[in-house]
């Protein structure tokens, strides 16, 4: 990556040289010819991910006065990445959400029918399989480690926004870890690649063609437009890829947990004034505060408590909830966790022992 980087730079720079200088041109022309690479390595692995559903709406006969159904045909299209060779395809949860009918399409034409063989509404991921494929071994999108990309990273885009099959974008990472309020659970990219309703599902890759991460939202203008405006959010590879393990292997995400509700310490020293209450947390460092402890859960167990202030996880330090869910799901049920707390002035360390987090609503799940 750094190569390309240092060629996007020279790229500038010549062209800021002397009029008529035969360098810019080629650097030009070799920036373009590796992003040509880059797709045509991964554009084989993207496909078009096609939906159906009848929806039903009641009616009624204004002589007779009788209420009858009407059938509406709904149908959707998103995009999808190629994960393994025998047919299993990664996507959006939103893109299949309440399909009757899935019909993917490769890049040459081919469709086939798909089913649904998990889906993590929490992190908007879902995986579906090819069917009667007949034997046929599928290209695969080579996985990359979304851990190491940089801000300022070019990437690139492609999915098939407003039906333009097989489309590419290009752009830069914008920011890591952003949580925007729109799932349970958020630790997206942000880049400027135009994505555009349609990518949803498609990949994000590195300018080596290796997955960065799923397409998933864009922010808009207002909530009338539709169009890009240079902000967009993808699903890191490393966290969608996990979770594609799961729902392939159990059909579902067995995710951990710790069983305690928090808040950010800071926010809640800046929240009490308005709400009459004295501010126990004025003047006391950051942190994240434990409201509750749920009974029996991992972290009653490991003797947590309300009021307890946490410094650290997995020896990170760590500043807001959103900061500790992530690190926590970075582990797998059955794992041990270090949390150091502060309490009464003193600081302690836990060893919480994490478990299969049990089916809640999305406000619990927030938690």
């Amino acid at each position: 990556m750094k190569r390309w980087m240092s060629l996007a730079l020279l790229m500038v720079a010549t062209a800021a040289g002397p009029a008529g200088s035969a360098t810019a041109p080629s650097v030009a022309r070799q920036m373009g010819a590796a992003v040509a690479d880059a797709v045509e390595r991964v554009m084989p692995a993207v496909v078009v991910v096609r939906t159906e559903a009848v929806q039903m709406h009641l009616a009624r006969d204004p002589f007779r006065g009788r209420l009858y159904r009407i059938p509406e045909r709904l149908a959707g299209q998103g995009s999808g990445a190629i994960i393994r060779k025998d047919g299993y395809v990664l996507t959006s949860h939103h893109v299949v959400k309440d399909a009757q009918q899935i019909e993917v399409a490769l890049p040459d034409g081919t469709k086939f029918a798909a089913k649904v063989v998990g889906r993590d509404p929490l992190t908007d991921l879902a995986v579906l399989q090819i069917e009667q494929a007949g034997g046929r071994t599928f290209p695969v999108i080579e996985p990359g480690d979304s851990d190491k990309l940089r801000v300022g990273e070019f990437v690139i885009a492609i999915g098939s926004p407003f039906s333009l099959n097989s489309s590419v974008t290009l752009g830069i990472i914008s920011q890591k870890g952003r949580a925007v309020g729109l799932l349970p659970y958020e630790d997206f990219i942000q880049t400027d690649a135009s994505i555009n309703p349609g990518n949803s599902g498609g990949p994000l890759v590195d300018m080596d063609g290796r997955l960065a991460g799923i397409n998933a939202v864009i922010q808009t203008a207002s909530p009338y437009a539709q169009g890009n405006i240079g902000i967009g959010f993808a699903v890191p590879a490393n966290l969608a890829l996990r979770v594609a393990q799961e729902l392939i292997a159990h059909g579902r995400m067995d995710r951990p947990w710790l069983g305690i509700q928090m808040r950010d310490h800071e926010q809640e020293a800046d929240a009490a004034p308005r709400t009459g209450r004295r501010a126990r947390s004025a003047g006391a460092p950051g942190g994240v505060e434990v409201v509750e402890v749920i009974a029996n859960a991992p972290a009653a167990k490991a003797g947590l408590r309300v009021g307890d202030l946490l410094r650290r996880v997995a020896d990170q330090p760590v500043t807001s909830t959103h900061a500790v869910q992530r690190l926590v799901w970075k582990f797998r049920t059955g794992e041990t966790i270090l949390i150091e707390v502060s309490r009464g002035g003193q600081t302690k360390v836990f060893k919480v022992i994490t478990e299969r987090m049990p089916d809640v609503s999305r406000e619990q799940a927030e938690q």
